[in-house]
């Protein structure tokens, strides 16, 4: 459909007078409003006020422009359908055949310190949406823009045909619908935010769970595979806002990623980020088989393989600093399949270069950050939804439970068994000495039996080790078994109704133990 006239009210007006500029030149018809209009014609460029073109001034206090019958008639009447054609003639409805309009920053104003209720309320936009949503129904014929990112493809379309093609107006409507649909989410969610049980409304803080989860999710990249071969998978970003983390990361080399890449990439990250000194993580299945921080990145990373050779051969790699020639020189010895880092140094990049298959991300600032939304995961018939688990032990959560008490190195050692275990699945035991991972059970139905699995795997003696658990020892059994391979402390949440059988076996066996009061399942 040809393009004869466009109706412009940007509050975003980044690549406005450009774009409306190259439409000026084709001889299309601008009706704008307020701040939009007053930037346009300072540009040079004629301009028709809205309303002077409906025939009725903007009213309360700028609430309604453009909601009248004109505006959306124009918009929304089929062009060549006769009984659409014949109303708009009758009522003298003109054609609007294209639309750029973006929205009031509903989402940046809602997180405003000293955020007010009226403010939060005035920042819901209302013409905005309508017009994008008239215009996207009526595709066929209607062009609509709601991204300045779009502005060069559709000028260009109207300076080589006229018009836009109907793949484009397609597209272009579906991104609005999107847009809305995101849009009309947040306002839902920051309105659990409003009372007004004492006769007024008043503005208070974000329930931890709000009552309704609104996610509106974009196809970023599609993967290799899922899980499996052949499982389907693509990676999905928040569709209003720059991709943060992982999903932000630049893959410098390597083959397209899986599903299983990223999620095992993440593991990596996210414990990788616990650390303050150079630290290194190996994941195999999403689970750690080694992790060690040490004065420099290639210590930490020799410590970390250490731990379990075998099972870091195909594994995924990720360090909290960026990669040196040293690290660099020993990790290229291992077949592994990711390496995620905050960058790499250029000699780095030269020798892992002469292996094309391995996957280089390089994290964005920011990208080693905990992950702090909601998480979610799917059931059958529904979702559950949880906060993150960012708790952290303080000095004044830990409780000394036993005769002895940890020295300086094994509460050094406990705190770093921790952070670990944490990111193990469970049942987790971590055996831990000197900031290194000396041996790791992981996701066994038993306790006990995660304890002899971290022993099994251990690859160096560990006397004088310390054990972390995810959860508490449920028996004394699993206590007895980490003295029996040579521990001297012991660091769990505590709060089993055998608590006392625990910790006397502790004393009998001359363990520090501590409890933390926090428990830390990962399923």
């Amino acid at each position: 459909m040809a393009v004869r006239r466009a109706l412009i009210s940007v509050f975003d007006k980044t690549g406005v007078v450009e774009f409306a500029k190259r439409l000026a030149a084709q001889k299309i018809e601008i009706l704008s409003t307020g701040g939009t209009a007053k930037l346009l014609r300072e540009a040079g460029i004629a301009v028709r006020d809205v309303s002077d073109f409906t025939g009725w001034p903007e009213m309360l206090g700028g609430r309604v422009k453009t909601l009248h019958p004109k505006v959306h008639g124009g918009l929304l009447f089929r062009r060549g359908h006769t009984e659409d054609e014949k109303q708009a003639a009758e009522y003298g409805i003109a054609p609007i055949d294209l639309v750029a309009v973006n929205l009031y920053p509903f989402e940046a104003t809602a997180a405003k310190a000293g955020l007010t209720a009226t403010e939060l309320i005035e920042n819901i936009d209302i013409g905005g949406p309508t017009m994008l949503r008239s215009a996207a129904k009526n595709f066929e014929s209607v062009t609509v823009v709601t991204d300045a990112a779009d502005f060069e493809r559709v000028a260009r379309q109207i300076e080589s045909a006229g018009e836009t093609t109907l793949a484009t107006r397609l597209e272009l409507a579906r991104k609005v619908f999107a847009r809305t649909s995101r849009y009309d989410g947040m306002i839902a969610t920051e309105l659990e935010r409003l009372s007004a049980g004492s006769g007024r409304v008043a503005l208070e803080a974000k329930p931890v769970l709000p009552e309704f989860v609104h996610i509106v999710l974009r196809r970023q990249q599609e993967l290799r595979y899922g899980e499996n071969p052949h499982q389907a998978a693509a990676l999905y970003v928040p569709a209003e806002r720059a991709p943060l983390g992982l999903a932000a990361a630049k893959q410098l080399q390597g083959k397209e990623l899986s599903y299983n890449n990223l999620v095992d990439l993440e593991a990596a990250r996210s414990l990788a980020a616990k650390f303050k000194n150079p630290a290194a993580v190996i994941i195999k299945h999403n689970n750690p088989c080694g992790a060690a921080e040490r004065e420099t990145l290639v210590d930490a990373y020799l410590k970390a393989l250490a731990c379990d050779p075998v099972s870091a051969f195909g594994g995924v790699l990720a360090f909290n600093r960026a990669v040196d020639t040293a690290a660099a020189e020993e990790v290229a010895k291992l077949f592994v399949e990711c390496i995620a880092a905050p960058g790499f140094a250029d000699r780095a990049k030269e020798i892992f270069a002469a292996k094309k298959n391995l996957r280089l991300l390089e994290l964005p600032a920011g990208g080693l950050e905990p992950e702090r939304e909601l998480q979610l995961k799917r059931i059958l018939g529904g979702m559950l939804v949880q906060q993150p688990d960012l708790g952290e032990i303080k000095d004044d959560d830990l409780r000394m439970v036993t005769k002895r008490a940890p020295t300086a190195e094994e509460m050094h050692a406990m705190r770093f068994a921790w952070k670990v275990a944490k990111h193990v699945k469970s049942n987790a035991i971590v055996f831990a000495k000197d900031g290194a991972t000396l041996g790791v059970g992981a996701g066994q139905m038993s306790r006990v039996d995660s304890v002899r699995i971290a022993v099994m795997k251990a690859q160096s003696s560990l006397a004088g080790t310390v054990v972390a658990s995810d959860a508490f020892f449920p028996f004394a059994d699993g206590v007895e078994e980490a003295a029996k391979a040579g521990a001297t402390a012991v660091i769990q949440p505590g709060g089993s109704v055998r608590d006392a059988e625990v910790i006397a076996a502790a004393d009998r066996l001359s363990l520090a133990m501590v409890f933390t009061g926090m428990r830390h399942f990962l399923h």
